[in-house]
């Protein structure tokens, strides 16, 4: 299992390269990036395409061939191969065929984007990717709501932000990173609330470059009770429309904005029926 750079191609390892130039047989993504790759470093291995596409057909090959005493690598597009990437299921047969798995560390978009973000690295979850549908993808963040860690999500960027208006819908004003493009010429590291953020990539960017989001862990605020969550609703009523009233007392209140808006709206309502 052989990492391979995100971006810069500095970032392989020695070991990397020398287990690239020993084993029998590269299994890679696709050989054209992977080509590209070896061909910098001189590397002359052959190669053989495994993904999620061909897996169940290539997956037998590969463990004759180890079988058979072949030496395989298995490498991703970039990064740390399984982490968002094929090769869990190739893994695992070889596990439960008792052959020898031996990783080869080295970069990984996530650990590059969880030590630049600035939040808590004492406890993380790693998301992948949320579900492209919105639907799924905020229940999926209204499950993570209670997570009580650093979250990291990978993001495309044609969805970054939609993903980043679901995330402060649903998560709460909690601070937060958009990394994109690590290691390259064009990385940038933008911090802020998940609100400024969303103002930053707004729904329909022309966004590119492959993205990590950082989300840290809920506020800790002093937990306020339903009658005291009410009463500053109300009073922010008097001022704001419905969505400004949620987001002022979500800011205080550590409380997701999207059920603050649901309780604000039903409070509006009772309050034109009393009148």
């Amino acid at each position: 299992m052989v990492a391979t750079p995100i971006g810069n191609l500095m970032d392989i390892t020695f070991r990397a390269v020398g287990v690239l130039r020993q084993v029998d047989l590269i299994a890679c993504e696709d050989t054209r990036v992977t080509g590209k790759l070896l061909k910098h470093f001189g590397i002359k291995t052959d190669m053989v395409i495994y993904n999620d596409h061909n897996g169940a057909k290539v997956r037998p090959q590969v463990l004759a061939a180890i079988n058979a005493g072949k030496s395989i690598a298995l490498v991703s597009d970039a990064g740390t191969p399984l982490i968002s990437d094929p090769g869990y299921k190739l893994v695992a047969a070889c596990a439960d065929k008792g052959m020898k798995v031996i990783p080869v560390p080295g970069a990984s978009a996530l650990l590059a984007g969880l030590v630049t973000a600035a939040l808590p690295t004492d406890r993380v979850m790693f998301a992948g990717f949320l579900p492209p549908k919105q639907k799924a993808r905020k229940r999926s963040l209204s499950y993570l709501a209670q997570v009580n860690a650093t979250i990291v999500f990978y993001e495309t960027g044609p969805r970054l932000g939609l993903t980043l208006n679901d995330m402060a819908e649903h998560l709460g004003p909690r601070p937060a990173v958009v990394a994109r493009e690590l290691t390259k010429l064009y990385e940038e590291v933008r911090r802020g609330t998940l609100e400024e953020l969303v103002s930053l990539y707004e729904e329909g960017s022309q966004i590119k470059g492959e993205i990590v989001i950082v989300v840290g862990p809920p506020l800790k605020t002093e937990s306020m009770t339903t009658a005291e969550i009410d009463t500053a609703l109300k009073d922010a009523l008097n001022t704001l429309s419905v969505r400004d009233a949620a987001l002022a007392v979500a800011e205080t209140s550590g409380q997701p904005r999207r059920q603050l808006y649901a309780r604000a709206l039903t409070l509006k309502t009772a309050d034109a029926d009393d009148r």
